[in-house]
Parts: structure tokens; sequence; C-alpha cells
């Protein structure tokens, strides 16, 4: 199982995507205090729509209570600070779960935690003059990277909603 680890995230919106990738790929959320904002249901919900009931979201009041909680052994942090590009590292070697950390919007994740853990530090590679990507943008992109090295466990590769025949079934206009 992949875990989406949010290290003091600011920006609701941001938090709601994630929100919404983790329970589109079956994924844990994490959220680590404090937050840049109100965690209510109200807050939550405009952010998440209504992917937070089908989301297994779990909140820590730290970072020491997350390691405490859930023992992660496979840890990889995303960070501009890191030398590898997403595919140096074989998730298909991990056993057991994977968790993904991502960083407060405006400053990353805590630089002390980072440097223990610089052999699993990923950096999305980009120009030299850009300094970051959204925060739910690169949750997005790990989370699809990790779930594509391995194969897409218990993911639809068809529209289950309409039907897998939706296109073939329907007569649609010209566009022009």
């Amino acid at each position: 199982m992949i875990h989406l680890v949010l290290y003091q995230p600011e920006i609701p919106p941001n938090t709601g995507n994630v929100i919404r990738t983790a329970m589109a790929t079956g994924s844990v959320v994490h959220l680590i205090k404090p937050y840049g904002f109100v965690l209510d249901e109200k807050h939550l919900k405009r952010a998440g729509m209504d992917y937070v009931e089908l989301t297994d979201i779990r909140e820590h009041l730290n970072w020491t209570d997350f390691i405490r909680s859930e023992h992660p052994e496979n840890i990889f942090f995303l960070t501009r600070y890191g030398h590898k590009a997403p595919d140096q590292f074989d998730f298909t070697r991990c056993k057991g779960d994977i968790y993904l950390v991502f960083g407060r919007e405006s400053t990353g994740i805590d630089k002390h935690i980072l440097k223990e853990h610089l052999d699993t530090c990923i950096r999305l590679p980009m120009k030299a003059d850009a300094r970051s990507l959204n925060l739910s943008n690169c949750v997005a992109i790990m989370t699809y990277e990790v779930l594509r090295q391995l194969g897409y466990p218990g993911l639809s590769n068809d529209e289950v909603i309409k039907g897998s025949d939706f296109l073939e079934r329907n007569e649609w206009p010209e566009v022009d």
C-alpha cells in the first residue's frame, strides 16, 4: 500500500487534491501537524469533495508521533534537495508499505529529517531556474510512478461508471 504523508501542509486545496488522488489510487493520507489551515469537516470537504469519507486519513501531532505510530520502513522524501529522479528507485523491491513524504508548500520538509534520509530523497527533474512544482501535482506524479512500477495493483484500466464501451455505444456530434 502507498501512504502519502503531508508534512505540515499549508494550503487546503492542495490537501484536498491529495485526498482525491489517494481515494482514486487506494492510498492512505497522513497529515502531520501543525497545519496552515483549520482542519474541520467544512474546509476538508470543500477541498476534498466527497472523497473525504472514502479515504483513509490519519492525523499525527508531529513527526515523532508519525514515526512512532507508523514505523515506516520504506520511506521516501520528495525534495528539491534530492539528487535522484523517481525512476532511479526500484519500488518493486520494497517489502511492505511505501511511504512518500511531501513537505509544506513554503519551506518543504524539515532539513534535519532530510539529512537523516539522504539516500531516499527524490527530486523531480525540472529546468534549473524552476524552484518547485505544485505540491498536489508532485504527489500525483510520485504516486503514479510508484503504481506504474508496481503494475497498478487493484486499479481499473476501464471506465466502470458509464461502462468500458461508453464511446462505442453512443453517437457524438461532429466538432469543428
